[in-house]
């Protein structure tokens, strides 16, 4: 700067709200006051860590214990998976870029991320929906639960889940299906240098969130009303032996868990595809402050799910104290029983 000129407070603010100065079509910036960046970043950072390891300490004891190798334990051992690449490959990025509110990392690995993140969402319900079959042949059709839920058939569906979900993940963003219609619209007024948005026309909001969610979430309440009006039928009706009492009363046991996972997703998700549908239709106007926290909150629900387990499993518990210990290194440790058959 040559001496005797200044900057105007116009032009300080302008280069400040910039996410890159020297950069045409650069984002404009909304700065955080220190302390609140400081909190953010200890916040979403605490709450990636704690996905990452509640997730691992749910997929480790499923994959060691032998006594754990069930169908339904394999679709939960899904949705951990989902939960925890969710704490690795997503939520740093997105920690960063709420922090920050620029993205500084390109326009591929945006569309990378971008695409990670709807498969996993996609994953994460799909996962439950298989669960609630499960369940629903678990309590509702036990003479046939063993026939029609084996190994095998769980791995198709797993093996389906994940293939669907990348499937709709990556030809959305890469295909940019989600702008199809609208491109000179989002080009010339909306992408920017230095942002990462998943932007959608109406038909591309509406046609994912009903597919993706409210169909997949409706289904899944009415089979675990279904089962919940069945098992109430089963526990005043039962007459048999204790063990086939005992056996009742697990699978009703797990199907309330499980159905409580169901909920959870089903509570902090929703206020993200509410918002997400209306937004088109009120031209964009939702403030990106609140799309933000909606969809942290929508992370959350990945961070909650191993305390649910927690709460509602023994299994994991004792899993839990095996492996702090360092039992778990011990030689045929994976023949320990977590709980009585």
């Amino acid at each position: 700067m040559e001496p005797g000129i200044s900057l105007s407070k116009a032009d300080i603010v302008e280069n400040i709200l910039l996410c890159f100065e020297s950069v045409n079509g650069s984002c404009k910036r909304s700065i955080f006051p220190p302390t609140i960046r400081v909190l953010l970043y200890l916040l979403l950072g605490s709450m990636s860590v704690l996905t990452v390891c509640g997730n691992l300490l749910v997929i480790i004891p499923i994959i060691h214990f032998k006594q754990l190798h069930t169908p339904t334990n394999y679709l939960i051992l899904s949705l951990a998976v989902s939960d925890l690449l969710l704490g690795v490959l997503v939520m740093p990025p997105r920690m960063v870029y709420s922090a920050e509110s620029c993205w500084y990392f390109g326009d591929l690995f945006c569309k990378i991320y971008t695409s990670t993140d709807v498969m996993l969402c996609n994953t994460s319900i799909l996962n439950l929906c298989f669960i609630s079959i499960d369940r629903y042949y678990a309590v509702c059709r036990p003479l046939l639960y063993r026939i029609k839920i084996t190994v095998h058939v769980v791995l198709i569906m797993i093996l389906v889940t994940w293939t669907v979900s990348a499937g709709v993940g990556f030809c959305m963003i890469f295909l940019e299906l989600n702008i199809w219609g609208m491109e000179d619209f989002y080009y010339k007024n909306v992408a920017c240098e230095g942002g990462c948005i998943l932007f959608q026309n109406k038909v591309s909001s509406i046609v994912a969130s009903v597919l993706s969610f409210y169909i997949p979430g409706v289904g899944m309440l009415s089979i675990y009303l279904k089962i919940f009006l069945i098992a109430q039928r089963q526990a005043r009706s039962i007459q048999g032996t204790t063990n086939q009492n005992s056996v009742g009363k697990s699978q009703r046991k797990a199907t309330k868990t499980l159905a409580i996972i169901m909920g959870v997703f089903l509570s902090f998700w929703t206020p993200f595809f509410v918002v997400n549908c209306i937004d088109p239709f009120i031209s964009y106007s939702t403030p990106p402050v609140l799309f933000e926290t909606l969809i942290w909150l929508g992370y959350l629900n990945s961070t909650i799910n191993p305390m649910v387990y927690a709460f509602f499993y023994s299994w994991f518990r004792r899993a839990f104290r095996i492996i702090i210990s360092g039992q778990i290194f011990q030689p045929d440790s994976s023949e320990i029983q977590l709980f009585s058959e």
